[in-house]
């Protein structure tokens, strides 16, 4: 298998270090000078809107908040790849990564905006609920079915199971080194507790994110505060040692330049999945009274985790030199970092990290494969087989061995980003005039609410009708 891993690395590094980084960085910037950087603009307007209630239907229900589709997304954002990726990024490509990564959630801040806003527009009735994503706009906004339905294969396997097998192996892992615990038993209570979740539908899945997701990101960044205070007059050092590595004037990373960019694409790409297309399946859930709004709500997710949370754990890792040590690295470089920094009982907060942010992952990630089963076949049985099939990955990932599967993973998340990156380029036609519209209302000092005749040409949408003053 030594072959297949050799080449599963050679077209990741093609894809990540060529064709994709020239999508994210092209299309990014398209869209920041289009929107005149609308996601630094209207960053107050995010922070308002995460606190709006969603507007109630015809029987006075209130559906999915912005908030709530918010965490969803959060729990599928912040998970190992904020503790396991930035530690790996730096580890293999030098502290100049994490300047990388920042650059990849600014830019891709736009990215983010114009995808969520058109799986806004392009939404569909799921009961009482609504789903839809990426899949949805390539069927009704630029009528290529065939392109959703590729794209929702690659995002289930992605995240249905690739992914959800990455992340219960970190899971076990971790407990194993912290706690001597079986990763066979680990691996067995990890996978009830996800079949309880997953065979409990949408809303326990909002329920339970909702409160796992501002808990564990609050005590995780508040112990990086910890270390940050502890180590305050280092800190200039610190970033500092990030711009010089970056750009290959750290003598000791001057040769990695190359590897700081792909790391920094890789892994920046993997955690705040700003352009990739999952997101979006979040953001179709909400109940707003204007695609844009949940655009902006999506774009403050992207920071938070990159800006936010990434930066937590790079500040952790570099505030030692655990990062210089050959065997350092993954989650045991955070892990060597924390306990250099505050001692052995770091290492236990680490494990118990790592259980809240991943297992919320796996609820995150099983909702994205769920809404892009419906888009292919409405089937119940399909529907049943593929939850099966989701627990069942994760107990395989929670005593497997997964550097391929992380190859894999990567590869699948950089075929999403591509289609997705074509087909957000191609829609910008419908998110200009839907942006333009929130931003005229929004001039006027109104709350902006959306109707379909407001963006002529604007294809098969289901949700917006002229008639209705609810979403």
């Amino acid at each position: 298998m030594d072959w297949f891993g050799s080449l599963l690395g050679d077209v990741n590094n093609f894809l990540y270090s060529r064709l994709l980084i020239i999508l994210l960085v092209g299309a990014g910037l398209f869209f920041t000078f289009k929107t005149k950087f609308i996601q630094f603009r209207l960053i107050p307007d995010m922070f308002k809107l995460l606190t709006e209630k969603s507007p109630k239907d015809k029987s006075g229900k209130r559906g999915v908040s912005s908030f709530q589709a918010f965490t969803i997304s959060a729990a599928s954002r912040i998970g190992t790849g904020n503790i396991a990726g930035v530690a790996t990024a730096v580890a293999l490509g030098g502290p100049g990564a994490v300047f990388w990564m920042w650059m990849i959630a600014l830019i891709g801040g736009a990215s983010a905006l114009i995808e969520s806003t058109l799986a806004q527009v392009y939404k569909v009735k799921d009961g009482s609920m609504y789903r839809g994503g990426p899949a949805y706009y390539m069927e009704k906004g630029l009528k290529k079915r065939w392109m959703g339905v590729l794209f929702a294969i690659v995002i289930t396997l992605t995240y249905g199971f690739v992914f959800n097998a990455v992340q219960a192996n970190t899971i076990t892992i971790a407990f194993e080194e912290s706690f001597g615990l079986n990763r066979v038993v680990v691996g067995i209570i990890l996978s009830i507790l996800t079949a309880v979740i997953v065979f409990g539908g949408l809303k326990r899945i909002v329920s339970v994110t909702q409160i796992i997701v501002p808990v564990m990101a609050v005590a995780y960044i508040g112990i990086a505060l910890l270390v940050v205070i502890l180590n305050i007059t280092e800190i200039p050092n610190v970033f500092l040692l990030i711009f010089k590595s970056a750009f290959g004037f750290e003598e000791a990373f001057a040769g990695v330049i190359g590897a700081a960019v792909l790391q920094g694409v890789k892994r920046g790409l993997f955690s705040n999945e700003a352009g990739i297309g999952s997101a979006p399946n979040a953001a179709a859930t909400a109940a707003v009274s204007h695609p844009v709004k949940q655009g902006l709500i999506q774009t403050l997710g992207v920071f938070i985790d990159t800006i936010i949370v990434c930066t937590s754990t790079a500040a952790i890792v570099l505030l030692s030199d655990a990062y210089l040590r050959s065997d350092a690295e993954s989650v045991n470089l955070t892990q060597i970092s924390l306990v250099s920094n505050l001692g052995d009982w770091a290492g236990i907060f680490l494990a118990i990290a790592v259980l809240l942010f991943a297992y919320s992952t796996v609820i995150g990630n099983y909702y994205y494969g769920e809404t892009n089963i419906g888009f292919i076949k409405e089937s119940k049985l399909v529907l049943q087989v593929f939850r099966v099939l989701v627990v069942g990955f994760v107990m395989f990932g929670s005593i497997a061995k997964v550097q391929v599967v992380w190859d894999l993973a990567d590869l699948f998340m950089a075929v999403m980003a591509v289609i997705n990156l074509i087909a957000i380029l191609l829609l910008w036609k419908v998110a200009k005039p839907v942006i333009n519209d929130y931003l005229a209302q929004r001039k006027k000092g109104k709350d902006p609410v959306f109707y379909k005749k407001n963006v002529p040409n604007i294809g098969d949408v289901e949700c917006w009708g002229d008639e209705e003053e609810n979403r």
